[in-house]
């Protein structure tokens, strides 16, 4: 039966969202649970992709990437793949009308990332589009459940959320990124001589994407809201920690919320309104 496929597909979501991010999966289980299959398949896919780009070194990236494109769009179009995260992928594109822009403008950041060094501003702001923004939207597409109204409504600060996240991962991996990657993802911004005033910078455009993002939080549907909520917590707590640091740790050592505290943070939430 195809519906035994699919659950193991949806399994092998949810295994790969929890293998690779503690704090998403804290963050899924705050959702109401008819979002946490199409929350998995969502971060699945895209978990994947940016495997491809980020850490099969010594492997063919770029065959890698366009066969997983193309793979990609033959899930979507048949609907169904024996790749179990496609598949898993291709059924929430369906069930809630994700949009095939979508899911274009993420596989050409990713595609990016094999070729793009340093970034101008429009390149880095076209990056985050595609990286980060649409996949806020992929995601916002399952919280407002065909609720076209809500959807326009929320999706400006969707979009500064996952820009918001993209940008504080960028802080977090900036060693690595630079030094083991050679990305330069910060336009204008000298690395082997990261200055205070660069980075304060870079910090003002993130608290206002958070500033932003808040607004729309407190506007999802109580369904979502406080799985959403936790995110912007955790990374809120992750941001704050660099920003108390020099530019030279972060160049020299990776920043980290022990996962106790992400405990606390998910309990925190669970007992609060956003505020």
């Amino acid at each position: 039966m195809k519906a035994l496929f699919d659950s193991v597909s949806a399994a092998c979501s949810k295994l790969t969202t929890k293998a690779y991010s503690t704090s998403f999966s804290l963050g899924i289980q705050l959702l109401a649970r008819k979002f946490h299959a199409p929350i998995y398949g969502i971060y699945g896919f895209v978990r994947f992709a940016d495997e491809i780009v980020d850490s099969f070194h010594g492997y063919p990236k770029e065959t890698l990437l366009n066969d997983f494109r193309e793979q990609t769009y033959r899930a979507i179009r048949e609907k169904i793949s024996l790749n179990p995260i496609l598949n898993s992928f291709q059924h929430v594109v369906h069930q809630y009308n994700i949009e095939q822009e979508l899911v274009d403008t993420f596989l050409d950041s990713m595609e990016m990332d094999l070729h793009q060094h340093f970034y101008t501003r429009s390149i880095y702001e076209k990056y985050i589009l595609g990286s980060a923004e649409v996949v806020g939207l992929m995601c916002l597409r399952v919280f407002t459940n065909g609720d076209h109204d809500l959807y326009e409504q929320l999706k400006y600060p969707a979009m500064k959320l996952g820009a918001a996240f993209q940008k504080v991962n960028f802080l977090r991996d900036v060693r690595t990124d630079s030094q083991e990657l050679g990305r330069h993802y910060f336009p204008q911004v000298n690395l082997n001589n990261f200055s205070c005033a660069e980075k304060a910078a870079i910090e003002a455009e993130i608290e206002a994407d958070f500033n932003e993002a808040l607004a729309g939080i407190k506007a999802l549907p109580l369904s979502s809201r406080k799985g959403v909520y936790l995110a912007y917590a955790y990374y809120k707590v992750l941001f704050n920690k660099i920003r108390n640091l020099p530019p030279q740790k972060i160049m020299t050592a990776r920043v980290r919320v022990a996962n106790s505290h992400k405990i606390g943070i998910m309990l925190q939430t669970m007992l609060l309104q956003p505020r």
